[in-house]
């Protein structure tokens, strides 16, 4: 059975659909879109080994309904190219994007066609900005395989890559035509990653859903797949999805409300960057971003303790860090603060929760408690 959430926008609406075994259905999904007959696959090597030949005979073998004026025609599945790329941020530039380009060419990709990405972030993040930017913008689906890209970057339109003194510096809005999930497909996901994703699900709970914190804090344990109860798992990615929709639905473009979907980025991406995305992980850097805020907001007053602690054993729960890398100097994470996308007038704009599923968006952090904060971590 298919659970489907629908994510409502002015100008291109779309469906993020949940099922099990779902892969096997990409092609007839994307046939129901009417889209192009050119399919790009992108995905990285490990990714492919495990789902790509599933992916690409879906979309060859899936059936194509074309309207001509008042009749109909019915034509063959999808024509594929695919195309790899290393996994991992640091490969998250505008080289890659340059290979994408060069097959996409080769290829001949119109208008009308479509990218897929078959893979986690860097992989969504990616193709969504190739697909941005090829022809002015073509269609791009998303097929996340990772935990995280299924709760969160995968959705909402977000693409870009890195610049070398900043994540994420590059890029722009472009909306999917369609996100797929499968959970079956989190059997192969490495427990470091599994854990990586549960930090933006810890997110959720803590800016938009306390049902979803308080069914997190009744689970024994968090920090593997296998010790997560099936329905928890359905739970997790129906609410933060749901999530996730209903915030981008009303802000698309990051004018105002979508801006509390960064907390634990803005300490979380300096610490990736000064750690050249090698030491943490995504996740890993949310987490250690979202300790730092929340103690930050009980030093400004706007949160109890107990709050925080409770934020801070589900981190510990998911087996995520909760204080700094050794030797992440901590001046230079007061520098790279002024790189984040979020600075306004020169001033850096913190996510803070006030209580347990709301938060607030501030730009006066004093850079004192900022570093206070920092030194006790």
């Amino acid at each position: 059975m298919t659970s489907v959430i629908n994510v409502n926008l002015a100008e291109q609406s779309y469906e993020i659909a949940i099922a099990p075994s779902s892969l096997d259905q990409l092609g007839q999904q994307m046939a129901s879109l009417k889209l192009g007959k050119k399919v790009l696959l992108v995905s990285n090597p490990t990714i492919f080994k495990h789902f790509g030949e599933r992916a690409i005979t879906s979309l060859r073998d899936a059936t194509r309904t074309l309207s001509f004026a008042n009749a109909s025609l019915t034509s063959a599945g999808f024509e594929v190219a695919s195309c790899t790329l290393p996994p991992g941020e640091r490969y998250k530039t505008l080289n890659s994007i340059q290979k994408l380009y060069d097959i996409a060419l080769e290829n001949r990709l119109e208008r009308s066609s479509t990218m897929v990405a078959l893979g986690g972030g860097v992989i969504g993040d990616m193709t969504g900005f190739a697909a941005a930017t090829w022809l002015r913008g073509i269609n791009v689906v998303q097929v996340p395989t990772t935990l995280l890209a299924m709760v969160d970057s995968a959705i909402g339109g977000k693409t870009g890559v890195n610049h070398p003194h900043g994540k994420n510096l590059i890029g722009a809005f472009h909306q999917p035509r369609l996100v797929l999930i499968d959970p079956d497909v989190l059997k192969t996901l490495p427990m470091r990653e599994f854990r990586a994703g549960m930090a933006e699900v810890i997110k959720y709970g803590v800016i938009w859903d306390a049902e979803l914190f308080a069914q997190l804090e009744a689970s024994k344990r968090l920090d593997q797949l296998r010790y997560v109860k099936p329905d928890l798992i359905h739970a997790i990615l129906m609410r933060s999805c749901q999530a996730k929709a209903d915030v981008v639905s009303k802000d698309e473009k990051e004018g105002g409300l979508r801006a509390i979907l960064n907390y634990g980025h803005t300490i979380g991406h300096a610490v990736e960057s000064l750690t050249g995305y090698r030491l943490v992980n995504h996740g890993e850097a949310v987490a250690i971003g979202m300790v730092a805020a929340g103690q930050i907001a009980v030093e400004l007053g706007m949160w109890q303790k107990k709050d925080t602690e409770r934020q801070n054993a589900l981190i510990q729960k998911a087996g995520l860090p909760t204080q700094l890398p050794t030797g992440v100097d901590i001046e230079e994470i007061i520098d790279a603060l002024q790189l984040d996308k979020k600075v306004k007038a020169g001033k850096v704009r913190f996510v803070l929760p006030t209580e347990i599923g709301v938060v607030t968006v501030t730009d006066e952090v004093p850079s004192d408690i900022i570093r206070q904060v920092l030194r006790g971590m």
